[in-house]
């Protein structure tokens, strides 16, 4: 069992849903997302999403595209996304972590050695944003032969061919993007999350995140009653893109914190 599917077992046995936040990793540098990682736990995560930052992210907002650009001009790549996941593993062997990312910096790699290297590394899932299903069997193959989950989208606007397509495909979780628009939106309609939720559950036994659109800790306690896990990502990157280097820890873990309390509420 991965540690995904352990750790919506365990939420599960306790009646509890999923936090997943999101970070991009290298804003505003490396060390200080490994410090971001376990002051996320800290704070109620329970899986984290690292966002591996690449020069077009064309499914993030104005929010997450800057934060990209500030660690590319870091010099973040994804091998360096990579070390700080292994720096992560020698204090927490038991929190899932998630890349999120685009099909380039894994194409330049190559599917085995990117494959490879997540596994030695400690990673659990793996998120290519514009991967679809039918695009992506190499690589969900090389991947399911390390313990590690495939993850893909599901939009408003997807069909139920579409939706069976995922659900044929995906391992770990699903993630469905409660808006038609970009990250950090602010028009999340819980009418149609609610509505389609029991479409993508038809398809799929695996628990389903909810993210885009979510931005307090009200929102979250509302999606939180419908999903089995809320994702977060634009919110905090704006705290952090807020912050001062000294204060930027304690910011986003009281952030994370209120959510987490509503969300256990």
């Amino acid at each position: 069992m991965s540690r995904i599917q352990s750790t919506f077992q365990s939420l599960r046995a306790r009646n509890r849903k999923a936090l997943i936040p999101y970070i991009t990793t290298g804003d505003p540098d490396l060390d200080t997302s490994l410090a971001l990682m376990h002051g996320l736990v800290d704070a109620g995560a329970d899986i984290i999403e690292l966002g591996v930052p690449f020069s077009d992210p064309m499914a993030d907002g104005p929010t997450i595209q800057r934060s990209s650009e500030r660690a590319l001009k870091g010099k973040t790549t994804l091998r360096g996304v990579l070390d700080v996941v292994a720096r992560f593993r020698k204090k927490d062997n038991a929190t899932p972590v998630v890349l999120m990312g685009y099909g380039n910096p894994v194409e330049a790699m190559g599917y085995k050695k990117f494959a490879d290297a997540s596994q030695e590394a400690g990673v659990d899932g793996v998120l290519v944003v514009d991967y679809p299903p039918e695009e992506s069997n190499e690589l969900t193959e090389l991947l399911k032969g390390r313990a590690i989950d495939s993850i893909f989208l599901l939009a408003p606007t997807s069909k139920d061919g579409r939706i069976g397509d995922v659900g044929r495909v995906a391992t770990g979780y699903i993630y469905y993007v409660s808006l038609k628009g970009v990250t950090g939106a602010a028009n999340l309609d819980l009418a149609e999350v609610q509505a389609m939720l029991p479409r993508i559950r038809a398809h799929s036994p695996l628990p389903i995140g909810v993210g885009f659109g979510i931005r307090d800790a009200q929102t979250a306690r509302s999606v939180a009653q419908l999903a089995d896990a809320v994702v977060v990502g634009s919110r905090i990157v704006q705290e952090i893109e807020d912050s001062s280097p000294g204060e930027v820890v304690e910011r986003v873990g009281r952030l994370v914190k209120g959510m987490r309390d509503a969300i256990d509420a």
